[in-house]
């Protein structure tokens, strides 16, 4: 019988290939159950690639916990309240609790605040986000619709909190402002990013820093938001 040879070069490649595949299978958005709005006036839209690959809003879910929202992913998504604007310059902040740190997924995804939205809901919506990871990172990104990234993914800050471990109780209070010139996150009390508006608004960016404001979570991750609030500078 005759031997078949790989070459160590296209064997390689092959390994190469195989292993990513099962990331991306390990990585893959997974369906909630009983998924759906259930809080009154709020409306909700995944990312376009979840979309693209078979996800829909269903498969996220945002409820009420008493006061606070429960939100769990599924699919990553934004939620906003039409009702909810804010122009000129203001402060959106939020407190978001991961009872159970990467309780959905074997690596940490982030949760934060949305501001400037507009469009909200089509496939020309803008918005920017400022969210946290229970490592310790965060990030600050925007639709305009495409994607564009303002700090690089996963900055590391002392003021962001750290969970203990897998399956530990982290929070993170997250506010955006917008103020003359400038968009500022802060985590915890403490300015972790400050951006020109000229970086923000723009041709393939937002439309405004004026817009609907919400909260956005990265997929399969699960955690409640209270005090969501707006005030005016």
């Amino acid at each position: 019988m005759g031997r078949t040879f790989v070459p160590a070069v296209a064997a390689g490649a092959i390994m190469l290939v195989s292993a990513a595949s099962a990331a991306l299978a390990q990585d893959a958005a997974h369906a909630v159950a009983g998924g759906g709005i259930s809080v009154p006036g709020w409306k909700g839209q995944i990312d376009a690639s979840e979309a693209g690959r078979g996800g829909k809003l269903d498969d996220a879910k945002l409820a009420k916990e008493g006061n606070a929202l429960h939100v769990t992913t599924g699919p990553a998504v934004a939620y906003w309240n039409p009702a909810n604007k804010a122009s000129g310059n203001y402060t959106v902040k939020a407190t978001f609790n991961e009872a159970k740190y990467m309780g959905l997924n074997d690596h940490p995804h982030p949760y934060g605040i949305v501001i400037g939205g507009n469009d909200m809901g089509t496939e020309n919506q803008s918005y920017l986000y400022c969210s946290a990871y229970g490592n310790g990172k965060f990030i600050v990104r925007g639709f305009g619709p495409a994607p564009f990234q303002l700090n690089g993914r996963g900055e590391g800050n002392d003021a962001i909190h750290k969970a203990a471990g897998q399956g530990q109780p982290v929070s993170q209070e997250i506010a955006v402002s917008v103020k003359g010139d400038d968009v500022t996150c802060a985590i915890n009390g403490t300015v972790v990013g400050t951006y020109k508006k000229a970086d923000v608004v723009g041709a393939g960016k937002l439309k405004s820093t004026d817009g609907v404001y919400g909260v956005r979570f990265g997929h399969n991750t699960e955690a409640t938001v209270s005090g969501l609030t707006m005030t005016k500078q």
